[in-house]
């Protein structure tokens, strides 16, 4: 078994017992953001991540700095979510509990979740042409643009729904390019 499917086994029911727990006591949209916060905060703190996924740490630590961060941020059963999640040694996988959370979350609400990579920001008028034009490409009533830059696609961007790719980039065209030059 690999190692990524492990890790999906592991997670999957995590979240799946998030997302059953707020819906059955109508915290769906509490639960969203409090995880969204929480999410940014992990983001945004790189320390904070290699504290919380270091072995060496007591459990005991993790849970006293967990509760002195979000005690006053989140709502009291994502707090003792997560300190489950340090007793049973899963905390470093909190970040893709979340991200399965709300995959399933835009499943239940029929959102579709379009990965985009573009070499430079996306304004809000281009983000709202290009959220229309997906809508039509997916019939979907709503879609959710995860917006990402890699400056390694000097112009364009690349779309990911799913396992679809559309692949608008600079460098894509070249790769194409050099694929079709390489066969001749």
């Amino acid at each position: 078994m690999s190692n990524q499917s492990l890790i999906t086994k592991v997670v999957l029911p995590y979240a799946e017992a998030l997302l059953d727990y707020s819906r059955d006591n109508q915290v769906i949209s509490e639960t969203n953001e409090n995880l969204s916060a929480i999410s940014g905060i992990l983001l945004k703190s790189e320390d904070l991540r290699l504290f919380l996924d270091n072995p060496l740490v007591a459990k005991e630590i993790k849970k006293n700095v967990i509760k002195e961060l979000f005690s006053t941020q989140i709502n009291n059963f994502i707090l003792k979510f997560i300190l489950v999640l340090v007793d049973r040694r899963r905390i470093s996988l909190l970040n893709l509990i979340i991200d399965k959370y709300f995959n399933l979350v835009y499943q239940l609400d029929a959102i579709t979740i379009a990965h985009i990579s573009t070499a430079i920001a996306l304004n809000e008028a281009q983000q709202e042409s290009l959220t229309n034009k997906l809508k039509v490409m997916t019939n979907s009533q709503q879609v959710k643009l995860k917006m990402n830059i890699d400056t390694n696609l000097i112009a364009g961007f690349t779309i990911q729904i799913g396992s679809k790719r559309i692949d608008t980039s600079l460098s894509g065209k070249l790769q194409q390019m050099a694929l079709y030059l390489n066969m001749n």
